[in-house]
């Protein structure tokens, strides 16, 4: 009796290897479709990707400039609102 059990043990525990070997490589294959070759989807998201950050790279420094011109735009902008508010007051 305990022959067969030991037996049932070992062949259970070769099933379950095997059974985790078949699903290893099948995640395997199916992460090396997505990104183990040059020409697999994450390749291309990371050449899309650097080919966006070069073609960007030059807005940095004018976003401050156009930034700085805006906050001075702003100011004005508030400078009218004032004077509007006195000339709808004048006027009523």
């Amino acid at each position: 009796m305990v022959l067969w059990l030991t037996l049932l043990s070992a062949a259970l525990v070769l099933v379950f290897f095997g059974v985790l070997a078949y699903a290893l490589m099948k995640i395997s294959v199916a992460l090396e479709r997505v990104g183990g070759k040059p020409t697999s989807y994450l390749a291309k998201l990371r050449v899309g990707l650097r080919a966006i950050e070069k073609e960007t790279s030059h807005l940095g420094p004018n976003v401050i400039q156009v930034n700085a011109g805006l906050s001075q735009i702003a100011g004005g902008l508030v400078s009218v609102d004032k004077h509007l508010v006195g000339t709808i007051a004048a006027v009523v």
